[in-house]
Parts: structure tokens; sequence; C-alpha cells
């Protein structure tokens, strides 16, 4: 069954109403899933699907508003590359139900109507893309990204070009697992640049070890920085020398569960909640949402909350490290690369090719973040604000040059 609710457009920014919110619910086993277009460009939208326990319509509803600040972000009227939408789906259903592949398949068949004209979706928390790929072909659609097609000038050529962009391997770990962190991780080597601190005396922990934390945590470890602590949802492994990122990342599982046989003498682990406490400069949040509460942000150490994961700092838990002289790096800025990197080879900005990809991600976000840091400082504001103000911007001039097409069109 499914629940629909359109709403108008607000005629400017960034903070309306959703285009569309739809409510689907299993008829098999009563779960529910959401699907909320937040803004359409040219008629299409981008944003991934999660799976997850508990997740809900407001949670969806705020993570595609996110997606709408990080595609306008990377706005650049001289590329190729013309932002999306902004989109989000997410069933409440935990990845390791064993019932989770078949609701994720009668989810994507009931909203099959959305990927075929409006939704590009991938992977986002709890499904992994070459899953959801399966799955589409399964139900014959052409691809979770087939709405972006007509956008395109050469289709087959583009696509052919993704393919091979997804086959590449860097150092045991393909390529698009890596941006995403590898964005993350620029963002925090930026903000450490902006505040004068030497990467050699900077130390990271990283809550969350999957395709985010991930790479996050192999890209700060490569630049010097120390990463003393990663949490998975076992627990957290510590070592204030440093850990092993690359042995432990190539062992790690497909959820990025840590493998505890491949920890050194000098690695201890602790509980799960422990990731606030270890003093670092910086935190990076990169598995759930709404991890850091009012009481949590007490616990932080850090110089910079770096969000790889989406909205994992509540608003009055961030206006709590601000007041304590903590910068948090906001997930829509930090965590956008992913998105970007999909759409600049796409579209033909670059090639298929892991150097130019790294070069990319790595010129983009420092561009962005030293431009976020800066106007944060001058103007008085927080890292958010001055994001958001970018934000508005490039949406104003999104919508002159193309305006806003319906759900419907």
């Amino acid at each position: 069954m499914v629940s629909l609710q359109a709403t108008l457009p607000a005629a400017t920014g960034a903070v309306a109403a959703p285009r569309l919110q739809l409510i689907w619910t299993d008829p098999v086993s009563g779960r529910q899933g959401y699907a909320v277009i937040d803004r359409l460009v040219r008629g299409v939208a981008s944003g991934g699907l999660r799976m997850r326990d508990g997740c809900t319509l407001d949670e969806v509803r705020g993570l595609a508003a996110g997606m709408t600040r990080k595609e306008a972000l990377h706005y650049d009227p001289a590329s190729r590359y013309i932002p999306l939408g902004g989109a989000k789906g997410g069933i409440d259903c935990s990845p390791h139900d064993p019932r989770a592949r078949a609701i994720l398949t009668r989810f994507v068949d009931g909203v099959r109507f959305l990927i075929e004209r409006h939704w590009t979706t991938g992977e986002d928390l709890g499904l992994r893309q070459d899953t959801l790929d399966d799955v589409v072909a399964e139900l014959g659609l052409d691809s979770s990204i087939q709405a972006i097609y007509p956008l395109l000038d050469d289709a087959a050529g583009a696509r052919a070009r993704l393919a091979a962009a997804f086959a590449i391997d860097v150092d045991g770990v393909s390529l698009p697992e890596l941006v995403g962190g590898l964005g993350v991780a620029e963002s925090a080597l930026t903000a450490l640049d902006h505040a004068g601190l030497p990467y050699r005396s900077a130390r990271a922990v990283v809550q969350g070890f999957g395709s985010m934390g991930g790479a996050t945590a192999r890209y700060l470890a490569r630049a010097g920085v120390c990463v003393v602590a990663l949490a998975d949802a076992h627990g957290v492994i510590v070592n204030p020398a440093g850990l092993d990122v690359e042995r432990l990342l190539l062992t790690r599982d497909p959820l990025g569960g840590i493998d505890r046989g491949q920890l050194r003498p000098g690695d201890t682990e602790a509980p799960g909640s422990a990731w606030l406490d270890i003093d670092c400069e910086v935190l990076v949040p990169a598995a759930v949402s709404y991890c850091i509460d009012t009481r949590d942000q007490a616990r932080v150490s850090a110089r910079f909350v770096v969000e790889a994961a989406n909205m994992p700092t509540l608003p009055a838990a961030e206006a709590g490290l601000s007041a304590r002289g903590v910068h948090v790096i906001p997930d829509f800025v930090a965590n956008s690369a992913t998105n970007a990197w999909w759409w600049w080879t796409l579209f033909g900005d670059i090639g298929a090719d892991a150097a130019q990809a790294e070069r990319k991600v790595r010129d983009s976000m420092r561009r962005i973040v030293t431009d976020m840091l800066t106007d944060a400082g001058q103007h008085g504001v927080s890292v958010r604000t001055a994001a958001q103000a970018t934000v508005e911007r490039k949406l104003a001039a999104i919508d002159e040059r193309f305006g806003q097409r319906p759900a419907s069109s």
C-alpha cells in the first residue's frame, strides 16, 4: 500500500516543504518505507536509499532536504554536471533481518514509478549498491539512476564510463567506496590547515567503519593524522599510538564490522559509547543519525566534528559545541563528494580514472570548506550557517537558469 502527499513548492529558498512524500506499507511484513522528493531540477532528484530499524518519515524528509543542499553546493555553471534536486528513501527494517532483501524488493517495486522518471538513488546506511543493483535488475528496471538518462547527451557513453569507474580498485577497495570518505577526510584536513594544526600532531576518532568511515580513516591516516579509535556496531577499538587502519580496512566485513582477530598488541576494546570520550582533534561520526545529543556534546573534546553520517548532531547539541569553540563541518558539506563524484563521472567532467577522481574531490572539497570556514570567521556565524548561505545563493542561480518542473511532468 502506498500513501502519497504532494506539496506545492515555495517560491525560493531551501526550507520549503517537500515536493512529494510517500509512505509505503509492505503487504507481507507490515514494515513501512518512505520516499521524499524535496526538490526537482529539470524534473529529477537525487538521493540514496537506507535500511535501518526505526527509520521514520521525518528522518527521510530531513535527509532529502540535505540532498538538496549537497546538490546545490557543487553547482558550477561551467561544468557539464548540472545539480539535480534532492530526494531520499528509507525502509524501517534492519539490514540484518532475514526478510530484508524481500522487503527491499517489494519497496523498490512499489516506488518504481519514481525511480523510472524522477528519483535517482543508490546505496546508503544499511544498503550496499550491489544489492540494490541486483534488485533493480530482478524487477526489470534499467538502473537505479535511470531517471537521469534523458538529461545526458550520450547516455550509452556516460553509462559505460560510470560502469568502468565502478570497476576501479584502489589498494584493495573499490573507488566508489572511497570517494565519499576522501571528501570527509579532505574536509577535516582543510579544517586543520585553517586552524594551523599540523596533521602529525592531530588525533582522529571515527565512529563507523563502513564505506564512509573506512575511507575517511584511510585518508586521514595516509595524511599523517593519528587515528586513535574506530567504532563499529560491536564496540570501539582504541590505541593512543594509532591503529593500523589499512589492516583493519582490508579485513572488515561487508557492513563495516572490524575483525577483532586482526588487532595488534596495544589495541584495546572499549564499549560502543566510549567513542565520544576519547581525546582527539577530529571527531568523525560516520555511522548513524542523531548520535550526538545535548548531553553527549559535553563529552566531546575535539576541535572539529566532521559529519560523515547524515544528521548525526542534534541542533541543540551543535549549539552547545559551538559555544565551547568546537566547529561542526555539516554533513551536507563534508559528505557530499560521493554524490558529486557519480555525476562528475556520468556527465563527463572526469573520466573513469582514480587519479582524476581524487584530484577533483580534493580540489572541490578544499575550496568549499575553506570558503565556509572563512565566511564563518568573517561574519561570526557557524560553519553550517555560512554553508547554508552559499547553498541558498546557488539554489537561486539554479532556479534562474532552469526553474522547477512539477513531479507530474
